[in-house]
């Protein structure tokens, strides 16, 4: 992040950058020049001060003086943390290297009587680096002889060049080095912006499909519950003796004992 200074008159724009102070910057007595151009901790000027003056103001704000700008005339401080300072810019260096993309340049060699399974083979390895965001450099080998039949290797890159005009532009076109016959391929840049979507959008599809709780199973329901039909009573047995089986006629019933005893006593 660069900053300008502006000093009051018709002196020109001091240009620094913070992330200068990174790099084993001066620091309170470290600094040797007599007078500087000291800025606060909010990015006010408190104008050119000696150092002993500026350190002070330092001491007063429980800071550093840190020296930004070593070649301005005079030199440039900002009273500030330096030790949070340096942490933050170096965790924001960080970030920014996560960041970047590193593009490689792959290459796939041909000879001027590749087999055709072979060739589509080559092909589909090209279109496959393509799709990562690899730039692809295709050459043709020529041995002995087959360098007089230049126009071979030309017809197989203007047919590579073809059947991947959709996914592939054309980065450098065919160069001659010695026996070797190539061009370099760089992905189509709509082309890619796709296949990344795409891909996006299926590895959160399935992850939305699993972040779904399952209903739980409902609790099951008594036998006869909610169907309105009672439930079947099995009637209870009579007492007294069993029913006669298969039609047989039932006997007299025997006095009671005390009917036995009142016969005996009429005898």
């Amino acid at each position: 992040m660069l900053r300008t200074i502006r000093q009051a008159g018709a002196s020109p724009a001091i240009h620094f950058s913070w992330e200068s102070a990174i790099r084993d910057a001066r620091t309170n007595r470290r600094i040797r020049a007599r007078e500087l151009r000291v800025i606060g901790p909010e990015g006010e000027q408190l104008g050119v001060l000696t150092l002993d003056v500026a350190l002070a103001k330092a001491v007063e704000f429980g800071l550093d003086l840190v020296e930004v700008s070593p070649m301005a005339k005079p030199p440039v401080c900002k009273i500030m943390d330096y030790g949070k300072f340096k942490y933050e810019a170096k965790k924001k260096a960080n970030e920014a290297k996560k960041k970047q993309t590193i593009v490689k340049l792959k290459e796939v060699k041909f000879r001027p009587k590749t087999e055709e399974h072979d060739y589509n083979f080559k092909v589909k390895a090209i279109r496959e680096f393509l799709g990562e965001g690899n730039k692809a450099r295709v050459t043709v080998m020529f041995r002995g002889r087959e360098i007089t039949h230049r126009e071979i290797g030309q017809a197989i890159l203007n047919r590579i060049s073809t059947e991947l005009k959709e996914v592939a532009v054309v980065e450098q076109t065919a160069r001659l080095e010695g026996r070797l016959l190539f061009m370099i391929l760089a992905p189509n840049p709509r082309w890619l912006q796709k296949q990344q979507s795409a891909q996006s959008a299926s590895a959160q599809q399935p992850a939305a499909t699993t972040s779904a709780p399952r209903p739980a199973p409902a609790p099951a329901a008594p036998a006869g519950a909610g169907t309105g039909t009672p439930r079947s009573v099995a009637p209870a047995r009579p007492s007294g003796p069993p029913p006669p089986q298969n039609g047989a006629p039932r006997g007299p019933a025997s006095p009671s004992p005390a009917v036995q005893r009142a016969e005996a006593s009429k005898s």
